[in-house]
């Protein structure tokens, strides 16, 4: 008869061995946006790999060695760069920022036939190494490059959309915070639209907490929102960027976390709704444009767009954003 403390005599079998999770982030452009897009993705441990693929080799390698030396202070992961594009084969996500970079004064637009020649030379030999991405256009003008993107690369308009409004948002929500004094994380807004100055607000369907925006009237030394303060605001949304390029040269902190946080929604399958730049099919009738619009996002890409309340003038202000972004997409033959 076996006793009891026979089994303490049995080898010991390891249990099945699971498959590491793995998961690889391509960033194309090794700038401003793309190397602290890197870094914002590391920190935040959205991605296992991180790939930086630019064609100024020095530049790249640099900023992959510099990014690496660091890893011991941030969750583990591998960076590579190379000026080869190779480096993005097999990526689940590429976030696209290389492009013509915007000098003071200069409008988002403006910068569409420079980005769009670019696209049109790097995008199809990414798309080739890495197929199956999911792809995120973030280089400016967003909407006008998603549009000329998707029928330069014949992906689906699931498989590629731009960052949009998903920093305008943050932006507008930080400025509400400032103004009623809630942590931002109780205010719940969006921006619409374009990417740049035919953007809108919806403040009709904006909360502070449970409390309707357009209803919120004020925390004892905080004013209302009043119909003056919610204008300035929405200027100050636009306008932020311009003031950040003429002190700085470039946008590149808070558009690398708003693109890592992107990232996670699609490598975590988070179904996050995030106001994407997608191409709209008959959404409150606009059609053949890619606009921010709230989407869900996630694992599979692009979701269902959800039909937000709007008021006349939103919805008409939405309908001017489609015509300007259209109008330029059509002048560069998109």
């Amino acid at each position: 008869m076996t006793q009891p403390d026979d089994l303490d005599e049995r080898p010991l079998v390891a249990p099945p061995q699971q498959p590491r999770r793995t998961s690889k982030l391509a960033i194309v452009g090794a700038g401003a946006v793309g190397s602290t897009m890197a870094y914002a993705a590391l920190m935040r441990g959205a991605a296992r790999t991180v790939a930086l693929f630019d064609i100024n080799r020095a530049k790249v390698e640099a900023e992959a060695l510099d990014l690496g030396h660091g890893i011991q202070f941030m969750p583990m992961a591998e960076v590579i760069g190379s000026d080869d594009v190779a480096v993005c084969a097999d990526a689940d996500v590429v976030m696209f920022t290389a492009g013509a970079k915007q000098k003071p004064g200069q409008t988002r637009l403006d910068l569409a036939e420079a980005t769009i020649s670019l696209v049109q030379k790097v995008l199809p030999a990414v798309v080739e190494v890495a197929p199956n991405a999911i792809y995120v256009m973030v280089t400016n003008p967003v909407d006008v490059v998603t549009y000329a993107a998707l029928k330069i690369a014949g992906l689906p308009p699931t498989q590629l959309f731009g960052s949009g409004t998903v920093l305008d948002s943050s932006r507008l929500r930080y400025l509400i915070a400032q103004h009623t004094g809630v942590a931002v994380q109780n205010v719940h807004a969006y921006i619409a639209g374009e990417h740049g100055d035919s953007e809108l607000p919806l403040w009709s369907s904006a909360s502070i907490g449970a409390v309707p925006l357009l209803e919120w009237e004020g925390l004892g030394s905080t004013p209302p929102l009043t119909g003056a303060v919610r204008a300035e605001i929405a200027r100050e949304v636009v306008d932020s960027a311009y003031r950040i390029i003429e002190g700085k040269g470039a946008t590149n902190y808070a558009v690398a976390l708003a693109g890592s946080r992107i990232v996670e929604a699609i490598l975590k399958d988070e179904q996050q709704i995030l106001p994407i730049s997608t191409l709209l099919d008959d959404y409150y009738g606009i059609s053949d444009v890619c606009l921010s619009v709230p989407t869900i996002l996630g694992a599979a890409g692009v979701g269902a767009r959800l039909t937000v309340p709007m008021s006349v003038d939103e919805l008409q202000g939405l309908r001017e954003s489609a015509d300007a972004v259209r109008s330029v997409a059509r002048r560069f033959g998109y």
